[in-house]
């Protein structure tokens, strides 16, 4: 099957395209951009692998659904569009970048400037319909997401998994961490941050400290 998404990864992930699932999966989301609004817009479905290339990926963070809302979701889990006020999940992610590494919180909620550094922002599910968050789920994204991971896992070494909450953390349990470097919190988001985890996880500062101890570059958040 031909996939629109680049090249690095559509080399690696070349066999999964072939699969009868990924096909089903296909039909469905076709079908349902055809009948309905979906986001994101289909030409953004693979952005986390366009902005991020396989060779150039250093850190993952795993997301589980994109944002239902109009204009919201550019396919970067927990990234908004320019001018797109930012969700409170980004708002603290953005409180705790503030606190560990002292940097002003940006106007803009767009990571892709993250991406471009070599941050793949992953989300479980890669579409959603308009207003019905998990309404994708369990149609086989997961399953093409779960390859994804187990191919980094595989075939690199020494990359950071950020796994927030529950759900990325039980998706995170293939990684070996004899080869990377896993750091686990709470959900960013204000009901589970309340319950404490989320903030003070120095995840941004620790990360970047993994990184440069690495000999590679630290990211920019």
């Amino acid at each position: 099957m031909e996939v629109a998404i680049e090249k690095s990864w559509k080399e690696l992930l070349q066999p999964e395209f072939e699969k009868p699932y990924f096909e089903d999966l296909t039909h469905f989301v076709k079908h349902e951009y055809k009948h309905g609004t979906v986001y994101p817009p289909g030409k953004l479905i693979f952005n986390a692998f366009d902005c991020c290339p396989f060779d150039a990926c250093k850190v993952v963070i795993l997301g589980q659904d994109p944002y239902h809302g109009p204009g919201q979701a550019h396919g970067l889990c927990f990234s908004v569009n320019d001018g797109i006020p930012k969700p409170p999940s980004l708002v603290n992610i953005f409180k705790e970048i503030k606190e560990d590494l002292g940097k002003p919180i940006p106007q803009s909620g767009n990571l892709e400037r993250w991406a471009v550094q070599g941050v793949l922002l992953l989300n479980a599910t890669l579409t959603v319909r308009a207003g019905e968050a998990g309404s994708h789920q369990k149609k086989g994204w997961e399953t093409f997401t779960d390859a994804v991971v187990q191919k980094i896992n595989a075939e690199k070494d020494g990359v950071v998994f950020l796994l927030w909450g529950k759900y990325a953390q039980e998706k995170g349990k293939i990684i070996d961490e004899s080869k990377h470097h896993v750091l686990k919190a709470t959900h960013p988001s204000p009901l589970a941050s309340k319950w404490g985890g989320w903030f003070g996880c120095r995840h941004f500062s620790q990360t970047n400290e993994f990184l440069v101890g690495q000999g590679k570059e630290s990211i920019d958040w």
